[in-house]
């Protein structure tokens, strides 16, 4: 599952999560990711020396055989132009895709003054382009959990479990160690929360910001997978 950050990938972990047949692996590639970028992110010594860095030995992890299914959450932006792609063939791809102007106003609250690169959206695009497989957008997961999941489970030929739609409060014992930082909000959570509201005022810099990335998003989300049984469009919503 490959997205930006503050952008449902961790309640879409933790759904799946769930599941009795998956084990999970939390953004494996993001120590690798600030060593080799030299980022500077919250807990980004922590991250370093808790997770492994070198992204060749996190490749081969990642194309290990599962047990039964893996999901594995990953940012595009951690995937650096020397990072290894091969392993990628052999998964199924999903590309999680969410509004902008929704994503920043959720980053800024806990990473001052991101930029286009901090959120993502062109390298998506670039890996995209890459390695192709589905579209889904977090909008819909939000109106409509049960439908997007069973719609998502049926395109990747796999069986739908009710498991999906809830979880238990509280750290996972698959969380990155930067959950600490970034998983307040889901840590509290036991499902996913209810239909967005309208799309956030944004101004200045994070203005400029969204208007930057809304056209990797509207080309990805020109590709989404179409939940089955959802309704007509509101022509008042405003992604």
């Amino acid at each position: 599952m490959w997205s930006g950050p503050r952008n449902l990938s961790t309640a879409m972990m933790y759904s799946f999560g769930n599941r009795p047949d998956f084990e999970v692996v939390d953004e494996p590639f993001y120590a690798a990711y600030l060593k080799s970028s030299g980022v500077t992110h919250p807990m980004g010594a922590q991250i370093m020396a808790a997770h492994e860095d070198d992204p060749a030995k996190v490749a081969t992890a990642c194309a290990a055989p599962p047990k039964q299914h893996r999901y594995m959450k990953h940012m595009a932006h951690h995937m650096l132009d020397a990072t290894p792609l091969n392993w990628t063939k052999t998964c199924i791809n999903i590309h999680l895709i969410r509004h902008p102007a929704r994503v920043i106003a959720s980053y800024a609250a806990k990473r001052e003054n991101p930029t286009l690169e901090d959120i993502g959206y062109p390298q998506q695009s670039v890996l995209y382009k890459k390695i192709g497989g589905l579209v889904i957008d977090s909008h819909d997961i939000r109106e409509n959990p049960e439908m997007a999941l069973r719609t998502l489970c049926a395109a990747i030929d796999l069986p739908f479990c009710e498991s999906m739609l809830n979880w238990p409060a509280g750290p996972k014992p698959f969380d990155g160690i930067w959950a600490a930082h970034w998983y307040g909000a889901v840590h509290r959570s036991t499902g996913f929360a209810g239909p967005e509201e309208a799309l956030p005022h944004l101004e200045g810099a994070a203005a400029d910001l969204c208007e930057k990335a809304l056209p990797h998003y509207e080309a990805l989300k020109a590709l989404k997978l179409e939940i089955a049984g959802a309704p007509a469009p509101d022509p008042a919503q405003r992604d």
